[in-house]
């Protein structure tokens, strides 16, 4: 079953949050998986990135990034940056909902339009709780229903005949898949451009 593109990055972070909580007794100050921030510091990430995107589709630059920034208190602990994110996510997803389909917006990765900017909050939540629950000792992979929809958007020359959960995280350069090798890190990039 789709899931409504302005329901996407809530419905990510409804999944994802969860999960974490069950891990709020670990320490969040050490590094989170390959990524060269701490648990608490990627957290961060996450609510600057989806209320980010939120604010590009209200600001509509056509060449830039927006000036608007977010963060939490430096002194948060995990429980509350969780609840950030569920604050970013549904900020996004009710700007989705309230954008018109032709209104485009600069993204660094291609002028996206609301569908473009669902999938990027929902990716930035799959992958990072991805990169989470690897620190914490879960094993957890995206689940394919979220996933297929952000890696059909955003990575259009993904191998087919994987499961979507996989793909998506091959996509962003986290797994190899069955006869394809990792991206190295750092080098992979959706594509944000409307087709």
């Amino acid at each position: 079953m789709t899931t409504p593109w302005p329901d996407l990055p809530a419905e990510a972070a409804a999944h994802v949050l969860p999960l974490l909580e069950k891990g709020l007794h670990q320490d969040w100050s050490r590094p989170a998986g390959e990524t060269d921030w701490s648990l608490l510091e990627l957290l961060d990430h996450v609510t600057l990135g989806v209320t980010g995107y939120a604010g590009l589709l209200v600001a509509r630059p056509a060449d830039r990034y927006i000036a608007l920034r977010t963060g939490n208190d430096p002194h948060a602990p995990a429980a509350e940056r969780l609840e950030s994110i569920t604050i970013a996510a549904t900020l996004l997803s009710h700007t989705v909902r309230a954008t018109a389909p032709e209104v485009r917006a600069y993204h660094p990765w291609g002028a996206s339009d609301r569908t473009g900017f669902a999938a990027m909050g929902a990716v930035e939540i799959l992958v990072h709780a991805h990169d989470l629950t690897r620190t914490l000792g879960f094993d957890w992979t995206p689940p394919d229903h979220l996933a297929e929809q952000a890696v059909e958007r955003l990575f259009p020359g993904a191998p087919a005949g994987h499961p979507p959960g996989l793909t998506l995280l091959w996509a962003c350069g986290r797994v190899a898949l069955p006869g394809v090798p990792r991206l190295p890190r750092g080098r992979w990039q959706w594509y944000g451009e409307v087709r």
